[in-house]
């Protein structure tokens, strides 16, 4: 019995041995480094500054304000860019330069900026555009924009991006995107613009860029 101890004994210690030589021999691969938003302001300076201002401001209607937007939206958009997921030739340049990490330290540096308030320019369509935005039109299986993107446009990190106070101009034409199919890497948003014509869209893309 006790040479069967013995024996046991050995066998686990032989084992144990052998694990910690496997864990030493093949140590976990450190943890990923966390974005850096300086890095990201040196590379916001050189390479996105031209259509969006070093700091992500109000700049031309046509771009976005990148100001305050989640970081893993940010991401997410410039892999896509770069994979040719979402179709734009400059922003595929762009972004084609840039790494995983630059992407992640580009997107924080951004992300810690506050997004400065817009305003609705046509009064005639607030009144749509808000019902849109916190009702939807229910006859048309519209949904509420408010249910993924929050009442006061901040959107839902990770998930929905920021659109209060965004540029009516750039809402506007990345929903005729949507609708049109030229823009498909969201098919919820695909599935909501195809329901929307001209006025619904011009009406909400406008009472977005009131958002606060």
């Amino acid at each position: 019995m006790k040479s069967a101890a013995r024996f046991s004994l050995s066998i686990l210690l032989a084992a144990c041995a052998a694990a910690a030589f496997a864990s030493e021999s093949n140590p976990s691969a450190p943890a990923a480094a966390k974005p850096d938003a300086a890095k990201g302001d040196v590379i916001a300076n050189g390479v996105c500054v031209a259509c969006h201002t070093n700091d992500g401001s109000r700049g031309v209607p046509a771009n976005p304000i990148l100001q305050g937007q989640h970081p893993e939206y940010l991401v997410k958009q410039l892999t896509e860019f770069k994979s040719g997921k979402r179709a734009n030739a400059v922003m595929m340049g762009f972004a084609s330069t840039l790494s995983e990490a630059d992407m992640k330290d580009v997107a924080a540096y951004f992300a810690t900026k506050k997004a400065k308030p817009g305003f609705a320019a046509n009064k005639d369509t607030v009144a749509l555009g808000e019902k849109i935005y916190r009702g939807g039109i229910a006859e048309r299986s519209i949904p509420a924009c408010a249910g993924c993107h929050s009442p006061t446009g901040s959107g839902i990190p990770a998930l929905y991006p920021r659109l209060g106070g965004q540029h009516a101009e750039y809402t506007e034409t990345q929903l005729i995107a949507y609708r049109a199919g030229t823009r498909n890497n969201s098919v919820q948003m695909t599935g909501v613009a195809a329901k929307l014509n001209d006025r619904e869209i011009k009406a909400v893309s406008d009472y977005v860029a009131g958002l606060r």
